[in-house]
Parts: C-alpha cells; structure tokens; sequence
C-alpha cells in the first residue's frame, strides 16, 4: 500500500479543486441573480399575488410560494447539480455511482430535505407573523433547537436511508476492540462500532463519531477499513474522538447559533429596508423571501472565514489530541498521506484558497505536524 505522495494524484487533486471553486463561484452568482431578479422585476409580488387567488390560509401560502420558488430554481440549476454532482467525481475517478443511484440519493435528499426546509420556513413565518421586531431571536432559538435534535437523530433515522450500518463483526473485532479501548479512554461512550458502505457511492475514505448520547456510535467507511491499516484507522478515529474530548459539537452548535444570531438580527433591520424598497406589505410578506435569501446569503459569505477559522483552530486541536493519545506520528501521517492520494485533497492550497473555504488544515500541514512528532 502506498504511503508516499502521488505527483500524478496531486496534480488531479489541484485541478479538482480549481473546478469545484468554479462551480461553486457560478453556483453562488446564479442564485444571487436569481433572487435579484424575483424582487427586480416584480415576480416575487406576483407570484404571492396569483397564489392569494388560491387561498388565504397564511401557512398554505408559504408552502406554495417556496414551491413555486424553489422548483423553479432547482430546475434551472439541475445541469449545474448534475455536472458537479455526477459528471465531475466521475472524470476524476472519486465515484462508483451509477446514473440511477445518484438520482435516488437525489430524491431521497430532495423527499427529506423539503420537509425539513418546509418546517424551518412555516416556523420562521409563524415568527414573522407573531413576534415583530424581536423574530431573529426567536428564529435564533429554534435553530439552535433544531440543530441539538438533528445532531441526536440523524445517525438512527436519516443516514440509514443513504447507507448501509452493520457492525464490525468478529472479522474485525481486534480493530474494534482497539477503538472501543480508544473511546473509553477518551471518557466517551460509544453504542458500538459500524461500518458503512461507502464504497458504493466513492472511492474516498472516511471515519466520523455520530451522534449525541444514547445515538454516538463510531462509523468507518468500508473504503477505511479496506485501505488503511489498524495503527492508521486508529489515529484516523483518534482525532475524531479529540473532537468529543474538546467539546467541540456543543461549541461550533454555539457559536455557529451566535454567528447567525447576529446575522438574524442585521437580517431584520435590513428586511425592514427592503419592505420599503420593494413595497411589501410587511417584514411576514413571504414575498419578500428571495430579499431574506440575498442578505443571509451575503452575511454567510462575508463571516464564513471566520467560521472556517474556528473549525481549523478545533481541527488543529483534534489532531493534537490524536497524536498525543496514541503516539503514533508515522501512522498519522501514513493515513493522511494515503486520504490525500485516495480523496484528491490538495496538500498546499494557496492561503486565499485556505482562507476562504478551508475547514480543516491543509493536508500537507497536518502531515508535516505528524511527522515532527515522531522526531521528537
């Protein structure tokens, strides 16, 4: 198994990142002109207008303009979705989809997704509707709540729609046992260890910890399991299990809610503005949804850095945490030696690159960090 950067790989990995950045920059400008356009030229206001006609109901209202809205757009937006989603991992060789099952997974996305969305929405509304001016704080705190019970419930009710869970097995049960023993002593109980097939989906490798509670579970993806040794898997996990030890969920849940609490209410006086601007009836007209749109979309693109740099600082943490926990540099590094060459991560993305869209470390400086440790 090879444990040396591949030249060849690197050059694919900088050319798929220079692409994906591409398409998310045409990604990003589409849906900004999008929503402009619904204000400028005033779709938005006929669209609620000739829905009005349908029903009075407030909360039908919601439902059917966000469908007309969002159909329409994913409309337009399906071949930019199908050529980065399909199209892209599969010239790069990071795909084992076939046609058929990327439309299942979009379906079942979509079959989950609009009803998730829709209940975020119907509530936002109801907040719009009933509190006036004070609605960010109270959309603030069911975010927050909802981001508490998602995290709780996503491992047992929605990842199992996507893939495959079974335990490790007594094929694996050294491997196991060897994670289970990681995980106590990083004081975190775990409900077991599975792996997932992932191998359907991607030739990437990955291992997370799931869950809050009674549903944290330790999952590996087949494509791990196959291709990394245990000494790898194990700092692979360790670092996972650094995020536990450092509390890392609860304080990126807390301060993402406090970024977005703060966005919220820059949203709310800048909503009031464009009610002005765009003759809304008021901030609860669901007209003015694609002017919501626009300034969280804004907001987002103004503090993401800052939100990428908090990950990287709790990132950096976790790696330290793996590399003291287990004392084993070379298979830390070996691991994200061989998840650069099997994933196409670029390992020295410029500084505007890491800057602007890097959550985690560049993976040449988590490397280099591995192998100072084992001179040490």
């Amino acid at each position: 198994m090879q444990t040396t950067l591949d030249p060849e790989k690197q050059k694919q990995a900088k050319e798929y990142a220079r692409i994906h950045r591409r398409l998310w920059l045409v990604d990003t400008l589409f849906s900004a002109i999008y929503a402009l356009a619904w204000l400028v030229f005033g779709w938005s206001i006929s669209t609620r207008e000739w829905l009005s006609t349908f029903t009075s109901n407030e909360w039908l209202l919601v439902a059917l303009y966000v469908a007309v809205f969002g159909g329409i757009y994913s409309l337009l937006n399906l071949p930019l979705s199908y050529y980065s989603g399909f199209i892209l991992p599969h010239r790069f060789g990071q795909s084992n989809q076939s046609l058929k099952d990327w439309i299942v997974d979009q379906l079942k996305g979509l079959a989950i997704g609009a009803p998730l969305g829709l209940l975020m929405l119907e509530l936002l509304y109801l907040a719009l509707r009933l509190t006036g001016g004070t609605w960010w704080l109270w959309a603030a705190g069911g975010l927050l709540l909802f981001n508490v019970i998602l995290s709780n419930l996503a491992p047992v009710l929605i990842m199992p729609l996507f893939n495959k869970f079974v335990p490790l097995g007594d094929e694996h049960k050294d491997l196991e046992e060897r994670l289970l023993n990681l995980a106590k002593r990083a004081n975190t109980k775990v409900q077991g260890v599975f792996k997932f097939d992932m191998s359907k989906r991607t030739k990437s490798a990955n291992a997370a910890l799931t869950g809050m509670g009674s549903t944290r579970r330790i999952i590996l993806g087949d494509t791990l399991i196959t291709e990394f040794t245990p000494d790898e898997i194990e700092t692979v996990l360790a670092h996972e299990l650094g995020h536990q030890v450092h509390k890392d969920i609860p304080f990126l849940i807390l301060s993402g809610t406090l970024l977005v609490t703060i966005g919220l209410f820059i949203a709310s006086q800048a909503l009031n503005y464009a009610v002005t601007l765009f003759s809304f009836t008021s901030v609860a007209d669901v007209a003015a949804f694609p002017a919501l749109m626009l300034i969280l979309g804004a907001y987002g693109l103004l503090t993401s850095p800052l939100e990428n740099a908090l990950s990287r600082w709790r990132e950096n943490m976790a790696d330290d945490y793996a590399l003291s926990s287990t004392g084993k540099g070379e298979a830390f590094a070996s691991a994200f030696t061989r998840l650069a060459n099997q994933n196409l991560g670029e390992i020295d993305p410029e500084k505007w690159v890491v800057f602007m869209f890097y959550s985690h470390p560049p993976l040449g400086e988590r490397i280099e960090k591995a192998r100072k440790y084992s001179a040490t």
